[in-house]
């Protein structure tokens, strides 16, 4: 009997030994849905005005090792007549930063050294808002786009609002030169991808655009629609998504919450885009 019981001991410890195992191994199976960048940080911002607790973080993102930082500003996404009145966010200056502007329209001085020598020196872009197809039509695929990456690959900051906001996920919302009501539009659905697997809208209560990203969702299933209220931001660090400012933002996870196709997160919350999940705490 004694024999008996040591046999049924040493099974049962080997049952939740295996057990485990195998859930150990589930765990780590699991998907990465999403990815923010390996280095450096980004600031997405939903348009509006930007609070003081979004422009401290720019500040502070912004500086790398340097005292100040040294910014580039972008103003591509303006409409030509716009390009001469755009104006750098006021807390660049006031924070003692070096600013360079930097814009073309022409792919092919976008794709030279001499344009992108800005971009090597920033520790922190600010891409400005207007229509994210301006952005795609000049930038994409050429030296300027690398040299944007690469910005973060050294520990930078990329921040933008508006279309400056969009532009930074991996699918390219309102991309249809031909309109912004437009939310699909083949030939420019391909943003910068800083955040992968992302669609990012902007200005959503502002604009009534609380359900427009569930039609992306559902157009693309295992894509994270995020929109982003006026005067809201989120910082990215890795895959951990927080929000700052004094609105909501919208998570499109495929699924339905509460009757609603999204669910939403108030300042300071948290969120792991790896695993699509709520972090705890603030």
């Amino acid at each position: 009997m004694e024999l008996n019981r040591r046999n049924i001991l040493r099974i049962s410890l080997w049952v939740a030994a295996v057990g485990c195992a195998e859930r150990h191994t589930a765990l780590a199976q699991l998907p990465i849905k999403s990815l923010g960048p390996p280095n450096g940080s980004l600031l997405i911002i939903g348009g509006g005005t930007r609070g003081p607790d979004i422009q401290e973080a720019a500040i502070r993102l912004g500086r790398g090792s340097s005292v100040a930082g040294r910014w580039v500003y972008i103003p591509t996404a303006a409409a030509d007549n716009e390009i001469a009145s755009a104006t750098p966010p006021a807390f660049i200056a006031r924070s003692g930063a070096t600013l360079t502007v930097l814009h073309t329209r022409e792919r092919t001085v976008a794709d030279t050294e001499a344009f992108t020598a800005p971009l090597r020196a920033a520790t922190a872009v600010f891409l400005d808002g207007g229509r994210q197809w301006r952005l795609v039509d000049a930038y994409a695929g050429t030296r300027t786009e690398r040299e944007l990456r690469a910005v973060l690959d050294r520990g930078g900051l990329i921040s933008g609002t508006s279309a400056g906001a969009t532009i930074q996920g991996s699918y390219l919302v309102r991309g249809a030169p031909s309109g912004n009501t437009i939310l699909m539009s083949p030939g420019h659905e391909r943003g910068f991808g800083y955040l992968t697997n992302v669609a990012i809208d902007q200005h959503v209560r502002a604009r009534g655009r609380e359900t427009d990203l569930a039609k992306v969702v559902s157009a693309h299933p295992g894509l994270l629609g995020i929109g982003i209220d006026e005067g809201t931001a989120i910082i990215v660090n890795g895959n951990t998504m927080t929000v700052i400012g004094i609105g909501l933002v919208f998570i499109n996870d495929g699924a339905t919450h509460d009757g609603q196709p999204y669910y939403a997160l108030t300042g300071g919350m948290r969120f792991d885009l790896a695993s699509w999940s709520v972090l705890p705490g603030r």
